[in-house]
């Protein structure tokens, strides 16, 4: 599958300033489910063309078990050949500064809209040719979609659901990479991986200063979204309220590289939060903090259990905050007071965190740079002092076993380290030491005899209390 971004703005080279590619060069990026080519077959002074070509493994897809909407998904789909998310995803991470529209060699201009010509050969569009004029006009495009015969040489057989769509206009370029970073995937009305509740922020991020205005804001929300109910009404409170989405487009734009662990039917993220309710409740917790809540996934699950009476969500962002806000304002008011959401860095004593039963870190520490770890130690361990501590992070050791993950590169484009299970446990004996607790470390995930488990999780306890 392929995209091609052309211009005729003089000189037209400079478009490889706004896409942070040189145009004499071709180059390849690591991405989920493949490799990212991206190579300029036309790059004149009057005309260029850049080119970015997904060549998608689909044995890779195949064994990372991404969902798929039909029983023979994983023998017979089109993801390698058509666009959908895989492309929006590679066009996310490889013109991420250029959807940021960022360009410090031509800062002007990449505030000022230049002709472009875009050209998708082959997209999947439930709903035909028209769905792409209603979704891509709106935005300042001249839309054109030629639907693409089930077979060229019997014409008694019609159409089949993709089109080759090409788009004209005068639009900045961060501009165009984030209306096809959103509606791609919305025309083809599916998703490669699991939606989680952040992609209300990817979505609302993504479509900032146009979403809000756009007549098909439904229909765009709910396909994005995968027709998750809550996640749709939570975005279109957010598009109704504020207009648009505030923020810098930044890497929570960037899909995770993996998300999975293979050979597992149940999504990592939901075994991760059980393991972590199972400690809690084995460690007789009633009062816990969630620090670094982000927009509430933890909390809600929290919620549904009555034993936890009380219940803090603690993060830096407000714009999480806000989003976690939203998703707990229709609860029952009995259920509602058992929550309190807090600002507040982990990485600073916070006087009103003391004295809770427990507190948990999930998928934090990694987010963390190395040199303040000792500072958030201090924060949790010192100051707070909860009888408890669960924190979850990632095993770097299982990272061979995602077959999509280049050799040394990070889950998320966001984490600062990764531990290996013999650096967590240092990590995790140091911290109990200095400041009188104890340490379990469990597996969370299926368990490689070799790697051990993809998620790590340690139960650290008061020394008095264990005893």
């Amino acid at each position: 599958m392929f995209v091609t971004i052309s211009t005729t703005h003089s000189p037209a080279t400079d478009l490889g300033f706004l896409l942070h590619k040189h145009p004499g060069k071709a180059q390849a990026f690591p991405v989920a489910g493949g490799n990212a080519h991206v190579f300029y077959p036309v790059a004149e002074q009057d005309e260029c063309t850049a080119a970015l070509l997904l060549d998608v493994d689909p044995v890779g897809l195949v064994r990372g078990k991404h969902n798929d909407s039909f029983a023979l998904g994983q023998y017979v789909n089109d993801r390698p050949y058509a666009a959908g998310s895989l492309l929006a995803v590679a066009l996310g991470s490889v013109f991420r500064t250029a959807l940021n529209g960022r360009c410090d060699a031509r800062p002007e201009l990449a505030a000022t809209p230049i002709p472009l010509r875009i050209r998708v050969p082959a997209v999947p569009c439930r709903g035909g040719a028209g769905l792409a004029t209603r979704l891509f006009e709106p935005l300042g495009w001249q839309v054109e979609a030629t639907p693409i015969p089930l077979d060229p040489q019997v014409p008694g057989w019609g159409d089949s659901r993709y089109v080759d769509l090409q788009l004209s206009g005068d639009l900045r370029v961060s501009d165009a990479l984030r209306h096809l970073y959103v509606l791609i995937p919305v025309l083809d009305d599916a998703k490669h991986y699991w939606v989680h509740g952040d992609e209300v922020d990817k979505l609302l991020r993504a479509g900032d200063g146009w979403l809000a205005e756009h007549p098909e804001r439904e229909l765009i929300s709910h396909r994005y979204l995968a027709h998750r109910k809550s996640y749709v009404r939570s975005a279109l409170a957010q598009l109704a309220e504020s207009g648009d989405a505030e923020g810098e487009l930044d890497n929570a734009l960037a899909e995770p590289v993996v998300a999975e662990a293979p050979d597992s039917d149940v999504p990592l993220a939901v075994q991760r939060h059980r393991s972590v309710l199972a400690a809690l409740k084995a460690c007789g917790a009633r009062r816990v903090l969630d620090l670094g809540c982000g927009s509430g996934a933890l909390l809600s699950e929290l919620l549904k259990d009555p034993a936890f009476t009380e219940i803090v969500g603690v993060d830096v962002s407000t714009r999480a905050l806000e989003l976690a806000e939203r998703r707990f304002e229709r609860l029952p008011q009995r259920q509602r007071e058992r929550l309190v959401l807090r600002q507040s860095a982990l990485t600073y004593v916070d006087p009103e965190l003391a004295g809770y039963d427990a507190a948990v870190l999930v998928e934090v520490i990694e987010h963390v740079d190395p040199t303040r770890l000792s500072a958030l130690e201090n924060a949790v361990f010192a100051a707070a002092r909860p009888r408890a501590v669960v924190v979850t992070t990632p095993n770097a050791e299982y990272n061979v076993r995602f077959e999509s993950l280049p050799a040394g590169q990070f889950r998320h484009p966001d984490h600062r380290f990764e531990w290996t299970r013999d650096q967590f446990q240092e990590w995790t004996g140091a911290v109990a030491e200095r400041y009188g607790y104890t340490a379990e470390h469990l597996p969370v995930g299926p368990v490689d005899p070799q790697v051990g488990a993809p998620t790590q999780l340690a139960v650290l306890t008061r020394a008095e209390v264990a005893r």
